[in-house]
């Protein structure tokens, strides 16, 4: 299984590939923006989006709205990566159509363990 991790923050692509990879044995492809998450999403066809909410020019909501509106990404879950841990914020993210939120700093066993249970129910 293929998870498409996308965060302008180096670190966190490298702490979210580590965990995915050796803890949730998923294989892990990245990107450090919306745009190039959307090239990315396209060319390999990931069975999971990990999405920050917040990176500049095209943010996670507006990268998730361009993702569905595409007939080749439409049906791929994505995961939200915020660092905002309101429940009203993690609700909004819910309804825009997102499979689920994770909050920063993230725990890589919960991280794992929520991306596998997206495959799961897929």
């Amino acid at each position: 299984m293929k998870v498409l991790v996308v965060d302008d923050e180096a670190d966190i692509r490298r702490i979210a590939q580590l965990a995915l990879t050796r803890i949730g044995g998923l294989e892990v492809v990245e990107a450090r923006s919306g745009a190039e998450a959307l090239a990315v999403a396209r060319a390999v066809a990931p069975d999971v989006v990990l999405l920050d909410v917040m990176m500049p020019g095209m943010d996670g909501p507006e990268t998730l709205q361009a993702l569905r509106a595409d007939a080749a990404t439409a049906a791929i879950p994505v995961v939200f990566l915020t660092a905002k841990a309101l429940e009203t914020e993690q609700q909004r993210l819910l309804a825009l159509g997102a499979a689920g939120v994770l909050v920063k700093p993230f725990d890589p066993l919960k991280l794992a363990a929520e991306l596998r249970a997206v495959l799961e129910r897929r």
